[in-house]
This record gives structure tokens, C-alpha cells and sequence, in this order.
């Protein structure tokens, strides 16, 4: 009989290897450097860097992951991602501030409040699943009856629950004798971030300081990769093959025995959780919520970072985030100061935000379709689309 010899090993392609190891060290790496480089770097700290608007790139950057998991992953069109950034906030002032001050003596659990403070006093880190929690139970309340629409019909109607959410909250000062949300005023402050459980160490006080914007970065970076590794573990399990397969065709998938409203649910639901958990920290890092903050224009700057960095792809959306976060909140800003100092002109370069932003989703749309690191299956999806246009133009006849 003749011996049966192995197969030899297939090499890993040297682009695979990128994806696996290169750009997750990458992003790690440099994720954990910023606040040094910041720091040391004058102007970075001063003008181009500075550390409030790192937080607020990585506070985006959980928004941004979350929204590619209904976008990216499931394909469902979403325009009213706010509200779940809405009840994450609100849940948050709810339970870390004095708005409830008929409650008197407070509640406390491991609180930064003082002990004597009324209202409901709960730690961050108990109120943090909290907010997940909420906003995931407004998720699928949200997509319960819309998720049996598709494309444009789901994107409007969850445009109509983005707008109805926040004027809920505008007009919830007085709801039948209740104070629901203050109403304008918004509810502040909120109580400090608090590090009891990391106090013993001697590292950090029992509270991060109004000012301590290194400490608080580190704590966004912790959360955005717990979810980095959330995303990755579901896109490649089975639940995340389903979403895979209701982007692509939903019809195919049904037929396979994918149960569509379920699935979908699952996405809007983990989605909502990251958009929860973000709003939670975006209030105790400001110190308070108010509700002018959950318009429309937040997010379409999401679903345009999603685009931007390439969706499906989760460096990608961190990438895009990243960009468009400095841009709007200091690149913008700064550019202009260095062409005005350069040039002698008045030019005021934020005025003229959407028209940048408009101007390069065409590009994008003209030249990079995918994004700035699109996923690899999207990549060769268009790929082949690509070749079969090419064969078909071709053999048309004259």
C-alpha cells in the first residue's frame, strides 16, 4: 500500500498576516502612546492634540463601533443612532447627580458624592451596564416594528424615532406634574468619575480630578477595547455570519434559516449598548447632559465616520472616527489659524465644516468606495463585481 503523505502547509499571505496581527498591534500601540506623545509635544498639547479632544476622538470612536454593527455587519440603515447615545446620558444623570432630590437622605453606592448629598448616588462603573442596559431594551423596542422594512423605508423611520426621542426629552420638564429630563436646562452636575476600586493601589485617587483628562482617556481606551474585541469575536462567530448574510442578500439568508427579525434585533440591540455605554461616559465626563446635544447632525457625523474609515471593517471605523472627530472638533479650527497666519486672510474655516465634509464623501464615493481600510470581504466583493462589468462591457456587441 502506498504511504499516505501530508499535504505541505499553506503559507499565511503576507496581507492576511497584516490584518491579523499588524493593524490590531498598530492601533493598540498607538492607542496607548497618545497621552505621552501629547504631553510631550507642546503644540500638540496646546493647539494640534490636545487631550480633551483625544477623549472625545475615542467617546466617538465606541459610537462609531457600534454603529457598524447594525451598518456595517447587518446592513441596516440607521439614522437615529442619538437615541441610544440620548439614554445612555440620561440614564447616567439619573442615577449619578441630585435630580432626584426628593429622595432625601440620598441614595449611595460607592459614590464620588458627598454622603450627605440627596438623590440617587450610584458609581459609575454600576451605573455603566445600567446604561448599556437601557439603551439596549430601547433598541430593540425601537426595532421591533421597524425592522420588517428595508433600505430607505427603515432609514426614515428610524430618522423619525432620532427626531421624536430628543423633543420627548426637550418637553419632559413637566410630564403630568413629573420632571422627566429638566427639560433645556439639562440635569448638572453629574457626579466625578469615580476610582474607588483602583484607590488602593495608590495609583489614582478614590476620584478622577475635573482636570485629569489622562486618567479619563485611559478609561474610554479600556472600554473601546473591550469592544474592539466584542466586534471582532462576534463578526467571526455565528451570529455575526448571519448579519454577513442578511447584508448580502436577505432573501438567500431567510431561505437558509436565518431568523431575520431576530437576528436584526441582536444587531440593534448590541449596537444600542455601545451607543449607551458612550453616552454614560460623555455625561460624567462633561459633568452633565443636556438635551440640545442629541440633534440629527450626530448622527450623520457617525454614519459618515463609519463610511469614511470603511464599513464592516473595525479598524477601519476607528480610523474614520478618529479623523473626523480631530477635524470637527480642532483640525478644523487650527487649519484655518495656519492658512490665516500664513496668508494674511480672515478665512473662518469652521463655517465651512459640511462643505469640506460633503466635498470629501464625493471623493470617497468617485475614488474609494469602501473606505479608507475596507473590509477584506467588501474588497473583493467589488472586486468581482468590478471584473464582471469589465467582462460584459467587452463582449457587448459594437
Amino acid at each position: 500500500m502506498a504511504a499516505v503523505t501530508a499535504a505541505p502547509a499553506k503559507a499565511t499571505p503576507p496581507r492576511r498576516l497584516i490584518g491579523k496581527y499588524l493593524q490590531p498591534a498598530a492601533f493598540l500601540i498607538v492607542g496607548l502612546l497618545v497621552p505621552t506623545i501629547v504631553t510631550n509635544v507642546p503644540a500638540f498639547e496646546d493647539r494640534w492634540l490636545p487631550l480633551t479632544t483625544m477623549v472625545l476622538c475615542a467617546i466617538f470612536v465606541l459610537f462609531t463601533l457600534g454603529l457598524n454593527i447594525v451598518v456595517g455587519y447587518a446592513g441596516l440603515l440607521d439614522l437615529g443612532y442619538v437615541a441610544f447615545f440620548l439614554f445612555g446620558a440620561y440614564t447616567a444623570a439619573w442615577l449619578m447627580s441630585d435630580f432626584f432630590f426628593q429622595i432625601d437622605p440620598g441614595i449611595h453606592i460607592w459614590s464620588a458624592a458627598v454622603p450627605t448629598a440627596p438623590g440617587i448616588n450610584i458609581s459609575f462603573w454600576i451605573v455603566l451596564p445600567i446604561a448599556a442596559l437601557v439603551a439596549a431594551i430601547a433598541g430593540v423596542i425601537i426595532g421591533a416594528p421597524t425592522l420588517r422594512l428595508k433600505s430607505d423605508y427603515l432609514a426614515l423611520v428610524t430618522l423619525g424615532f432620532g427626531e421624536i426621542l430628543p423633543q420627548v426629552f426637550r418637553n419632559g420638564e413637566s410630564i403630568k406634574g413629573f420632571n422627566l429630563s429638566n427639560g433645556t436646562k439639562g440635569i448638572a452636575p453629574v457626579n466625578a468619575l469615580d476610582m474607588y476600586w483602583l484607590s488602593w493601589t495608590g495609583i489614582v485617587d478614590d476620584k478622577i480630578n475635573v482636570f485629569d483628562y489622562t486618567t479619563r482617556y485611559y478609561v474610554i481606551f479600556a472600554l473601546c477595547l473591550l469592544f474592539v474585541l466584542v466586534s471582532i469575536r462576534l463578526r467571526d462567530g455565528k451570529l455575526g455570519r448571519a448579519w454577513l448574510a442578511i447584508r448580502e442578500d436577505e432573501l438567500a439568508a431567510s431561505l437558509m434559516g436565518v431568523p431575520l427579525m431576530r437576528t436584526k434585533l441582536w444587531a440593534y440591540g448590541v449596537g444600542a449598548a455601545a451607543g449607551g455605554i458612550g453616552g454614560a461616559f460623555y455625561c460624567v465626563s462633561l459633568g452633565g447632559v443636556n438635551v440640545d446635544t442629541f440633534n440629527f447632525q450626530f448622527s450623520v457625523i457617525v454614519l459618515c465616520m463609519v463610511i469614511l474609515g470603511g464599513m464592516a471593517n473595525v479598524y477601519g471605523c476607528i480610523l474614520g472616527a478618529v479623523i473626523l472627530t480631530w477635524v470637527n472638533y480642532t483640525g478644523m479650527k487650527e487649519i484655518g489659524n495656519a492658512i490665516n497666519n500664513t496668508f494674511g486672510t480672515t478665512i473662518e474655516m469652521p463655517h465651512y465644516q459640511f462643505l469640506i465634509f460633503g466635498f470629501v464623501l464625493v471623493l470617497m464615493m468617485l475614488f474609494r468606495r469602501d473606505g479608507i481600510l475596507p473590509a477584506a470581504r467588501q474588497k473583493q466583493s467589488r472586486a468581482v463585481d468590478e471584473q464582471i462589468e469589465k467582462i460584459g462591457t467587452e463582449e457587448a456587441p459594437a
